[in-house]
């Protein structure tokens, strides 16, 4: 063997001892995952958001129903002691168009870093999702109903993934006897104020055996803190873009703080049947910048029934009934009924294939956007939070759809 080949070997030998030596102490992993999410819908009546008129039924390809359209990568390192350094980068994107969910974000599902421990739980920084969120969703009509069909009108009460809050700080414990419980403040940096734009929340939850329960509170502030156009610093927004905004709370854009609570319950009787119910109250607060001048509030009652009678399908119904209080010069407070129905079939444990429908009936009025500031309206039917941009122009509307996920 000649001098150079063997110092050449030495050389490679030393290299991989090197890089092999950390991986005695500390163990890490990075995967990359995503899902592919398309199908065909359609819906009885389609107009613009504040239109009572001039509806039209449509056919079209959504995208990103059963489950968000999405890749991302996730990682964590063992830092030894049980504790680890953890994060999660993820992007959303529409499956008909390959454009981004939300232009101008590169990760707006959510990019957070943090660090994780079994025995005294887990901080994390970033994008991400509120505690509110985090700890109710088990028990969201979303979770076999879909947020697209299945949320609450508009996701009114935050129950799906449409509320992000940037520039998180959020804590969550262990389980503790079937208790977890989770804070999170959202800073906004704006000078001279550390509420201004902020959002923050707490939840706790109790899972034991069949039985789970939770209970949250969030509170989103506009960091224009006399209410209006919601700032561009405030935590919640997309892109500089409220989200939430539907049929249902059209008129309440310019609030100065919306405020949700909520209580979500389950019960699983056995491997094949299992109940979830929830009760949330949402306010949008009214501010002197406001289009509105009193407190404008929504109480929701659902209820969700999911059964599994083999192991490759699965399906649901659910019903939730929303009623707003008198307020702003409406006399008939706005309600509105929704039922569900989902079947899914799994082709394989990564490909599965699902159907949707949806009817809801709004009653009494709203209000929307006039000039500057607000006119009543009659209330119109805007099904899940699918149909933000697009809702019925009368009271009724019939949805149906079906597609094809895949997961990777």
């Amino acid at each position: 063997m000649s001098r150079s080949k063997h110092r050449l070997q030495s050389v490679v030998v030393g290299v991989a001892i090197t890089g092999a030596a950390p991986a005695a102490f500390a163990q890490s992993s990075v995967t990359l995952y995503g899902i592919v999410d398309s199908g065909i819908g359609w819906q009885s009546s389609q107009t613009t958001l504040g239109s009572t008129s001039g509806g039209r039924s449509a056919v079209k390809m959504i995208n990103g129903v059963w489950a968000g359209s999405r890749f991302g990568l996730k990682g964590a390192e063992d830092l030894g002691g049980g504790t680890k350094a953890i994060f999660q980068l993820e992007q959303g994107f529409n499956s008909a168009t390959g454009a981004q969910s939300t232009s101008g974000l590169m990760f707006s599902r959510q990019a957070y870093v943090g660090v994780s421990n079994a025995t005294y739980g887990t901080l994390t920084a970033g994008r991400q999702y509120a505690s509110y969120y985090q700890l109710l969703s088990p028990y969201s009509p979303t979770t076999w109903l879909t947020g697209f069909y299945g949320a609450h009108p508009g996701d009114l009460d935050g129950l799906d993934t449409i509320y992000r809050a940037n520039s998180t700080l959020l804590y969550m414990s262990p389980k503790i006897y079937g208790f977890t419980f989770s804070g999170s403040y959202s800073l906004a940096g704006v000078p001279g104020s550390v509420t201004q734009g902020s959002t923050w929340a707490l939840a706790g939850q109790y899972a034991m055996g069949p039985v789970g329960l939770a209970v949250g509170f969030s509170r989103i502030n506009n960091s224009n803190v006399n209410g209006g156009v919601f700032g561009t610093d405030t935590t919640t927004s997309n892109a500089g873009a409220q989200a939430g905004i539907s049929a249902v709370t059209n008129g309440y854009q310019s609030a100065r703080a919306q405020q949700r609570f909520a209580v979500g319950a389950g019960y699983t009787f056995n491997n094949q049947f299992d109940i979830t119910a929830t009760y949330t109250n949402v306010q949008y607060i009214a501010g002197v910048g406001s289009g509105f001048r009193d407190t404008a509030i929504f109480n929701t009652g659902g209820l969700v029934l999911h059964w599994k009678p083999t192991t490759s399908w699965d399906f649901a119904t659910g019903y939730s009934y929303t009623r707003a209080t008198k307020a702003n010069g409406i006399t008939s407070s706005a309600q509105y009924q929704q039922v569900n129905l989902s079947e899914y079939y799994s082709l394989s444990k990564r490909t599965g294939l699902y159907a949707l429908q949806a009817f809801q009936r709004a009653n009494g009025q709203t209000l929307a956007p006039a000039g500057n500031g607000t006119q009543i309206i009659n209330a119109t039917a805007t099904i899940g939070d699918g149909f933000q941009s697009t809702p019925s122009s009368s009271r009724s509307m019939v949805a149906v759809g079906a597609g094809i996920i895949h997961r990777f």
